[in-house]
C-alpha cells in the first residue's frame, strides 16, 4: 500500500506537466519514446541476463509493451484532444477494467460491468454536453485505450509475479519491462514521429527527463511492485485515488478557469459508477462465482 500511495503523489503532477508544457508543443511520439528510453536506462545497470527464463523475458516485454508502450501512445494523444481535467476524469474507468480482467482470468464475467461503464460514459457526456463533437468523442475513446493497456499491464504483472517459481528479485528483471515498451515506442515514433517538433527549451527537456527517470523509471516499478502486495480490490481502488490528486494540482496551479461546477457534477456521476461497481456489481459477481 505504501508503494501505491507514494507513486500516486508522484504521478499527480505528471498530467499537468504534460498538458501544460508538452502537449501540442513537443511531438507526442517523441515524448513517448524518450520517456520510455530514459526509464529503461534507470534499470539497465540492475538488469540480469543469466539465469532468467526466456519465457519470463518475453512475458515481461509484452506486458511492458502494453502498460507503457501502447498506453503512452494513447495517453499522449489524448492531451491533444481533451483538457487535463477531462483526461484525468476519463481514467476513472481503469478500476473497472482491472476488476474485469481479474475476473476473466478466473473465467467469470458479469454483464453488469457494462452498466457501470455506461454510467461513467454519461458522466463524461455531462461535462461537455453542450460541446460534444467528434474531437471530444475521439478523446474519450483514446483515454479508454490507455486505460485498458494500463490495466492489462498491471494485472498481467501481478499475476506473473504471483505465479513465478524462480527466485528473482523484481528490480533485476524489470528492465525487460521497459525494453518491451521501448520496442513499441520506437516503432510508433519511426512511423508517426515528427522530428521538426522536438523539444526546444530547457524546461521541456527538464520535464521529459523528470517524467522518464522519476515518474516512469521509479514510478512504474514501485507501482507494479506495490500491486503484487495488495489484493485486486485495493489495486482497483488505488487506480482512482490519483484522479482527485491530479485534479487538485491542475485546477489550483494551472487551470483555475475550468468550469468547476460541471466538472464536479460530471465527476460525481463517474464516481458513482465506481461506487456501484465496488459495492454492488463486484459482490454480485462474487456471489455468483462462489455459488457456481
Amino acid at each position: 500500500m505504501f508503494y501505491l500511495s507514494a507513486v500516486t503523489v508522484l504521478w499527480a503532477f505528471s498530467f499537468s506537466l504534460i498538458g501544460v508544457y508538452l502537449a501540442g508543443q513537443v511531438d507526442a511520439w517523441f515524448s513517448v519514446w524518450i520517456r520510455v528510453a530514459l526509464a529503461g536506462l534507470v534499470f539497465l545497470p540492475f538488469l540480469r541476463f543469466r539465469g532468467v527464463p526466456k519465457s519470463l523475458i518475453v512475458k515481461l516485454m509484452t506486458l511492458g509493451g502494453f502498460q507503457l508502450g501502447l498506453m503512452y501512445c494513447f495517453y499522449y494523444q489524448s492531451f491533444l484532444l481533451l483538457s487535463v481535467p477531462e483526461v484525468l476524469l476519463f481514467t476513472v474507468m481503469t478500476p473497472i477494467y482491472v476488476t474485469l480482467l481479474y475476473d476473466l482470468l478466473n473465467k467469470r464475467f458479469s454483464a453488469w460491468y457494462l452498466v457501470t461503464a455506461l454510467i461513467a460514459v454519461l458522466g463524461a457526456v455531462f461535462i461537455r454536453y453542450a460541446g460534444i463533437n467528434e474531437r471530444f468523442v475521439m478523446g474519450f475513446m483514446v483515454v479508454q485505450g490507455a486505460n485498458v493497456c494500463f490495466a492489462i499491464g498491471q494485472v498481467g504483472y501481478k499475476a506473473l509475479m504471483e505465479n513465478q517459481t524462480h527466485d528473482l528479485k523484481q528490480h533485476t528483471v524489470f528492465g525487460y519491462f521497459y525494453l518491451g515498451a521501448l520496442v513499441v515506442a520506437t516503432i510508433a515514433f519511426a512511423i508517426f514521429g515528427n522530428i521538426e517538433k522536438l523539444p526546444t527549451t530547457t524546461t521541456q527537456w527538464g520535464i521529459l527527463v523528470y517524467l522518464g527517470t522519476i515518474a516512469s523509471g521509479a514510478g512504474y516499478f514501485l507501482w507494479n511492485k506495490g500491486a503484487c502486495q495488495v489484493n485486486a480490490g485495493v489495486l482497483a481502488i488505488m487506480n482512482n485515488v490519483l484522479i482527485p490528486m491530479g485534479l487538485i494540482v491542475n485546477v489550483l496551479i494551472w487551470n483555475r478557469e475550468e468550469d468547476l461546477g460541471r466538472l464536479l457534477i460530471g465527476g460525481l456521476i463517474i464516481a458513482a459508477s465506481l461506487w456501484l461497481n465496488e459495492k454492488w456489481v463486484k459482490k454480485k459477481v462474487e456471489q455468483k462465482y462462489g455459488a457456481a
